[in-house]
C-alpha cells in the first residue's frame, strides 16, 4: 500500500471539500509538528498504535479550537466540555493545567499566532488486545494535538451551503448522547456521504421525532420574522459557537428560541446558517433544493458582527491575564 501519511494534504479543487470546514490551502502545514503524548513529530512521522482505543472502537473525546492573536478563543468553555466528556466516559485526562500546557507548547513549537485550527484528541489508551473492555488498557490515555494553519475558504461563505436532509437520524441521549464530542461519528459520516451523493455540500439531520436537529458537523439555525431559531439541543453537540451566538443575540435584543421545528419551517425561513468553531457562521442557501429566503443576509450579518465582537472580547480578557 502507498504511504498514508503524506507531507501535506493535496488540494486539486476537483471534488474538493465545500463544507463549513473548507480551508484555503497553506503550504506551511507540510512542516507542522504533531504533539503525541508529550513529544513532537513531523507530520509524515506522526503515528498512533493500531491498538489505540480510538482506532479500535472509537473510544475517545476531542475538541476543536481556534487561535486568535496567540490565544485560544473560549478556551474555558472548550475545557469545560472536554472534562464533561471525560467524566461521562470515565477517561482520566489529568488536570486542566496539563491540557493547557500541551496546547500552548504545540502552537509555540510551530510558531503559530492567527488563523490556526487545533484538534485536541484524547483516547482511553492502547489495549493489550483488540476489545472494548477498558481493563485491557495498558498505561494511560493517548493525547494527540494537531495544529494547522487554516483559514476558512471565503468562496464557501460567499456562495453559501446547499444542504440535503439525510435519512440517518440523530440518536436519542440513551443511545449515544449527542452532547458528547466523542470519536464515534460514523452516523454523521454516513449522513454526509448521502448529502454529497445527492449533490449537496453537507447534511441536515433530524432527531428521532422528525424535528430538525443539526447538520452533520455543525449546528443549524434559521431566522424567521426577526426571530432566531435553533433546535432544543437534546440531539446535537452543544457547540461553543452555537452558545455564543445565542447569548450575543439575546444581549442584542433578538428573540431566540431553542425549540422543535420541522423542515416545513426551514423551507419557509427568511435565512438559515450553520455554526462551528472553524467556520464561525456560514450561510445556507438551499435545503433539499428549496431556496431559503430571497438572498437577504441581514440577520446573519448582524450575528456575525456580534460573534466577532464576542471572540475579540474573550481574547482581550486573556491578553490581560486570564488563563
Amino acid at each position: 500500500m502507498p504511504d498514508i501519511a503524506p507531507d501535506a494534504p493535496s488540494d486539486s479543487r476537483a471534488g474538493a471539500d465545500r463544507s463549513t470546514h473548507a480551508a484555503v490551502p497553506d503550504p506551511r502545514n507540510a512542516n507542522v509538528e504533531i504533539y503525541i503524548n508529550g513529544e513532537f513529530f513531523p507530520r509524515a512521522e506522526a503515528r498512533i498504535s493500531v491498538f489505540d482505543s480510538g482506532f479500535l472502537v472509537g473510544d475517545g473525546i476531542w475538541e476543536g479550537l481556534r487561535l486568535h492573536h496567540g490565544h485560544f478563543a473560549f478556551l474555558d468553555r472548550h475545557l469545560d466540555r472536554l472534562y464533561a466528556g471525560a467524566a461521562a466516559t470515565s477517561i482520566d485526562i489529568g488536570p486542566r493545567s496539563g491540557i493547557v500546557e500541551a496546547l500552548h507548547a504545540t502552537i509555540e513549537r510551530n510558531g503559530m499566532v492567527d488563523d490556526v485550527h487545533v484538534r485536541l484528541m484524547i483516547t482511553r489508551g492502547n489495549k493489550k488486545t483488540p476489545s472494548q473492555h477498558p481493563s485491557n488498557v495498558i498505561g494511560g490515555p493517548n493525547m494527540v494535538i494537531i495544529a494547522e494553519h487554516k483559514k476558512a475558504d471565503p468562496s464557501v461563505i460567499d456562495a453559501g451551503l446547499n444542504l440535503f436532509t439525510a435519512t440517518v437520524r440523530r440518536p436519542p441521549p440513551d443511545t449515544l448522547d449527542q452532547r458528547l464530542n466523542c470519536h464515534s461519528k460514523l452516523h454523521e459520516v454516513i449522513a454526509l456521504i448521502q448529502a454529497v451523493n445527492a449533490g449537496a455540500d453537507e447534511a441536515l439531520m433530524l432527531d428521532p421525532t422528525g424535528a430538525v436537529a443539526t447538520c452533520n458537523a455543525t449546528n443549524f439555525f434559521i431566522a424567521s420574522d426577526g426571530e432566531l431559531w435553533t433546535s432544543t439541543g437534546h440531539y446535537n453537540l452543544h457547540g461553543i459557537t452555537r452558545a455564543v451566538v445565542l447569548e450575543a443575540a439575546e444581549a442584542d435584543g433578538i428573540t431566540t428560541r431553542q425549540t422543535s421545528f420541522s423542515l416545513t419551517d426551514v423551507y419557509s425561513a427568511d435565512e438559515a446558517f450553520a455554526t462551528g468553531t472553524f467556520g464561525g457562521l456560514t450561510p445556507v442557501r438551499t435545503v433539499d433544493g428549496h431556496t431559503i429566503g430571497n438572498g437577504d443576509t441581514t440577520m446573519i450579518d448582524r450575528l456575525r458582527a456580534l460573534y466577532t465582537a464576542a471572540v475579540e472580547a474573550d481574547i482581550a480578557g486573556r491578553i490581560k491575564g486570564a488563563p
